[in-house]
């Protein structure tokens, strides 16, 4: 089983938008649980006070209520995220540039989200 650490648009993206390879993924690197970290879910409780915001962040509430939630906990998820690769090499689903870059720094990979389809970056 592939763990995938999500982000917070990772999620949003992931909830809201039909990815066309999905299915497709177990195929090519393994059977993958996507993880949410709790700074991840605050952020997104957070969000779902913005009115032009509110529906999607509260389908990816739901959506997220049948997926791991791990104790990675702070107050900004990105630097959060970079801690815990610091330490844990993992699979970090990502869409920002920037945080793309940072990770794979410290040899962690990226699952990402383009065009409506998952791909690895390494």
């Amino acid at each position: 089983m592939v763990e995938v650490i999500c982000d917070t648009n990772f999620l949003i993206h992931l909830a809201t938008r039909r990815i066309k390879n999905i299915d497709n993924l177990d195929m090519e690197i393994g059977s993958i649980s996507f993880i949410v970290p709790e700074v991840v879910k605050n952020e997104l409780i957070k969000l779902q006070q913005i009115p032009e915001k509110n529906q999607e962040i509260t389908q990816t509430l739901n959506f997220i209520k049948k997926l791991k939630i791990i104790q990675i906990n702070g107050n900004y998820a990105d630097e959060e995220l970079i801690k815990y690769v610091k330490n844990n090499r993992s699979i970090i689903g990502t869409m920002d540039k920037a945080l793309k870059n940072k990770i794979k720094k410290f040899g962690s990979s990226i699952l990402s989200i383009h065009n409506d389809k998952i791909i690895l970056e390494s």
